[in-house]
């Protein structure tokens, strides 16, 4: 155990030095390292919520709007099936989350289930291996037919709208810049939004709170909005509020067509710029889209074009010529701001669903700073008592003991530095415990020491024995810890996950510190001055 070769040397000495290097700038300014080659060390621990202050959101997911969606689109389907077949129906609508519609001749209700059936396959198998079917057709002698989701397919549109939010939620929070946020799923319905850092919290929620559904129709012009207004809305068209305000200082209703000539699922790019000095996005189409767009405008020169973001007209512009680039301009009454974050949130892609905002929670950074402070100190006080301890029990080899607590501690801070972990206020209390761990491994290594050296070995048996029989004992103890720190990470939440992440790279670098750097001071200082006895 007291050989150690170059190689093992070189290698020791090299982790050490690059994990004070990759240390130190967690102890300068981050602007410090701006504009240094990406090779040079320069990244710094991120601070979580509760160190640096931000917004803690809960959010919930509509999922009856997620259902009624798409029971619509299954009555659309019915009604075109019916249709392209010739069977007549009455009362065709949604009620009661079920498609209903009743024959006028109760004598095809079995073939118009059938076809039914035929139309609506099993999409799949279930956990029992039975077929995996989205609808359930109820029906009677009367002609009356019910149309309703299983439950399977209630659930999966569920997690699949939960999943798309994330995913979107995702997208705009990064293009604000926000560093290291944590979104997670948290029960069936609701999102966990946690940003560190953030000074305009209500800004993200504006952001996080629209749909951002975009979609481009004619304004309908060959129907009179006065009628409209006093409650006759012709078929086909629909009324929508606008953005300007009335005399009565109540949105203005246009009468649109309910049809979606573009839909915003086809933008590729929004861009906030300027035209005539005013604030306005610019849109780019992909090319299904471009072409649509293209051959709307085309076909409806002299009309008007409302574009309708989350059921509301934001402008209305007149097609005055073809626009066949797959392109455009939006303009409306916008800040600067408001033009970046209404391109922010078309890039982005709109959320299937209206969010809910269920919780929100606001950390100021003055009381991160007090976490910092008070962690600060904690960590400081116990290296103090280590320290002194050890020097005071084991003398020279406590010396030595506490030059690896040092290296230790740099390994965790460069380690968290480069993974660019999410440091917590747990996340320091594990720290904190490492410290304390960090001396065990020495502690048994000594005292096994002690004993040999008291047994009569001389200093280089004794310290042969002492690390060979101790070396045992330290693996087990550091292992059964870190399969602990594994459950922890496993199965708890964000704070027990930051007090894992550390206590288990706390304790890896003990072992190593322990083991190799501290085996490797001894050995040095062995063969250096080559003692008659032990100063331990």
């Amino acid at each position: 155990m007291i050989n150690i070769s170059t190689r093992s040397r070189v290698m020791i000495a090299l982790v050490c030095v690059l994990g004070v290097l990759y240390a130190i700038p967690n102890f300068f300014k981050e602007s410090t390292f701006e504009g240094w080659p990406s090779w040079l060390p320069g990244q710094q621990i991120n601070l979580g919520l509760d160190l640096q202050g931000g917004s803690h959101l809960l959010l919930e997911i509509g999922s009856k709007t997620v259902i009624q969606e798409r029971l619509s689109s299954l009555e659309d389907s019915v009604r075109r099936m019916l249709r392209s077949n010739k069977i007549l129906y009455k009362g065709l609508g949604v009620s009661n989350q079920a498609v209903r519609f009743t024959l006028r001749d109760p004598a095809g209700t079995s073939d118009v289930r059938s076809r039914l059936n035929d139309e609506f396959p099993a999409t799949g198998l279930n956990q029992y291996g039975a077929p995996l079917k989205e609808i359930v057709i109820e029906s009677n002698e009367s002609g009356q037919f019910s149309i309703a989701l299983t439950e399977d397919a209630v659930n999966a549109r569920i997690a699949s709208a939960v999943e798309q939010s994330i995913e979107i939620i995702r997208r705009r929070i990064d293009e604000t810049g926000t560093r290291e946020p944590t979104i997670q799923r948290q029960g069936k319905e609701r999102i966990l939004v946690q940003l560190p850092g953030v000074d305009d919290p209500e800004r993200i929620k504006k952001l996080l709170g629209k749909t951002a559904k975009l979609n481009f129709h004619l304004v309908d012009q060959s129907n009179s909005l006065e009628r409209a207004l006093r409650g006759s809305v012709p078929p086909g068209s629909m009324l929508v509020p606008s953005n300007d305000l009335d005399a009565a200082g109540q949105p203005q209703q246009i009468l649109v067509r309910k049809r979606v000539r573009v839909g915003g699922d086809h933008l590729v790019d929004a861009q906030a710029t300027f035209q005539d000095n005013q604030p306005v996005v610019s849109f780019r189409f992909d090319t299904v889209g471009g072409r649509k767009f293209g051959k709307t405008t085309q076909e409806n020169v002299g009309q008007l074009l409302a574009i309708v973001l989350d059921n509301k007209v934001i402008s209305a512009p007149r097609v005055n010529e073809p626009i066949l680039g797959g392109s455009g301009i939006i303009s409306g009454r916008f800040g600067v701001q408001e033009a970046q974050d209404l391109a922010l949130l078309l890039r982005a892609g709109a959320l299937p669903a209206p969010i809910t905002i269920l919780e929100e929670r606001t950390v100021g950074p003055g009381l991160g700073q007090d976490s910092i402070n008070a962690g600060r100190i904690a960590s400081i006080i116990g290296m103090v008592f280590v320290v002194i301890y050890m020097v005071l029990s084991y003398g020279l080899f406590g010396v030595m003991a506490n030059i690896a607590l040092f290296f230790n501690i740099s390994l965790i801070i460069a380690l968290l530095s480069g993974l660019q972990a999410t440091l917590t206020l747990p996340g320091i209390a594990g720290i904190v415990l490492t410290i304390g761990m960090a001396v065990d491994a020495n502690v048994l290594i000594f005292e096994r020491i002690r004993e040999e050296t008291a047994n009569g070995r001389t200093p280089i048996s004794a310290i042969d024995a002492g690390y060979r029989r101790a070396i045992t004992t330290i693996i087990d103890a550091n292992l059964t810890t870190l399969i602990a720190t594994v459950l922890l990470f496993a199965f708890g939440s964000g704070p027990i996950k930051g007090f894992a992440i550390t206590l288990s790279i706390g304790i890896l670098t003990s072992m190593f510190t322990a083991i190799m750097v501290t085996r490797l001071l001894i050995v040095l200082w062995l063969r250096r001055t080559k003692p008659s006895k032990l100063p331990i």
